[in-house]
């Protein structure tokens, strides 16, 4: 107990939150997406380096950009909230470079949502995510147990508070050259990584060779290692695919109602090496994925990259595109994560 009450949270300036943003509809400027922070402050950025086996083990130098865009569709509330922290270190600095985002896809409310957005990444700091010397397995180690934390100091005030909300999440760290995902829910992850070996975007007939790739899995009371664990749990998964008749998700922060028949907050998580073949990172809620599928939106944010739009501008676009012209009727938020080379 003394742990989470003692944990940091993260600081307003860099998160977002929907009840922030202007609700109902987009305008022909690029400028309706309200953010906490101030639209004439410099776009949030943070430097890498990564080793470059292809040019003798020189190194490379990435600059981070990244950026949030929200809306809340046709619904009546906006549920979602958002992390975007190109510098992560918090009261934990250290020499390995931290950077994280993340969405928070609410349901029944945005109480679970905003709690994980305040929470979770101070959890997994103080769970003892690597802040010196790069260690896979202990980075994965303070993600799983900072997930843990989360979900259980958010029941407790849950429970005082006599909510029931929960959130789906999808989160990245970024932690040197070293990029780790982890997922509960139906919020995704997809990576846009060059076909070619030495990251170029252009093959030799002048297309761009991006593949779209899914970083995460969805947890929901269908699939059927989700069901036999809800069935363990005494659940069951009625013929409409949802526990209980009533929730789509099997994993989710919160929910306390249906913590008893098998709902988790256990978070897969994965990790990758960033080398230049790797161009961006989108993360969606199930809204923006509802009307987008994987390489939709991978070939719809790199054509905006090439053009030399700034990642805030590409964000708004892309859930522009999602409310507006392809009628996404749910909240919508995306996070694009873009690893700019450095010459």
């Amino acid at each position: 107990m003394a742990e989470r009450s003692n944990s940091a949270s993260i600081d307003k300036q860099s998160v977002s939150t929907a009840n922030n943003k202007r609700e109902g509809h987009f305008d022909n400027s690029d400028s309706v997406i309200k953010k906490l922070r101030n639209d004439t402050q410099e776009e949030p950025k943070a430097e890498i380096s990564v080793q470059n086996d292809s040019k003798n083990g020189s190194e490379l130098y990435f600059e981070i950009e990244a950026d949030v865009a929200e809306d809340k569709g046709s619904r009546h509330t906006m549920e979602d909230a958002s992390v975007v922290l190109p510098d992560a270190s918090l009261e934990f600095p250290g020499k390995l470079r931290c950077a994280h985002f993340a969405i928070y896809d609410g349901h029944g409310g945005r109480l679970a949502a905003e709690y994980a957005q305040k929470h979770l990444h101070a959890n997994v700091l103080s769970a003892g995510l690597p802040r010196e010397l790069l260690d896979v397995k202990a980075a994965k180690k303070a993600i799983l147990e900072g997930f843990r934390r989360t979900d259980e100091s958010l029941l407790e005030e849950s429970t005082k508070g006599g909510w029931q909300d929960g959130a789906a999440a999808v989160c990245v760290w970024v932690l040197g050259s070293k990029v780790f995902v982890a997922n509960i829910g139906d919020a995704k992850a997809i990576l846009a990584r060059s076909s070619l070996a030495d990251g170029s975007n252009n093959s030799s007939d002048g297309s761009t060779p991006i593949k779209a790739i899914v970083l995460t899995r969805e947890h929901k009371a269908i699939y059927p290692q989700e069901r036999a664990r809800i069935q363990k749990a005494g659940g069951s998964v009625s013929s409409n695919g949802r526990l209980q008749a009533r929730l789509e998700v099997s994993r989710a922060f919160g929910d306390r109602q249906f913590k008893k028949v098998g709902v988790i907050a256990t978070p897969d998580v994965h990790s990758f090496d960033l080398t230049e073949r790797d161009h961006f990172i989108i993360l969606g809620c199930d809204g923006l994925w509802g009307v987008f599928g994987p390489s939709d939106a991978v070939d719809f944010v790199q054509k905006l990259l090439k053009e030399g739009l700034p990642v805030s501008v590409v964000s708004r676009r892309l859930v522009r595109e999602a409310v507006r012209e392809r009628q996404c009727k749910d909240n919508c938020s995306a996070v694009v994560i873009a690893f700019r080379k450095k010459q």
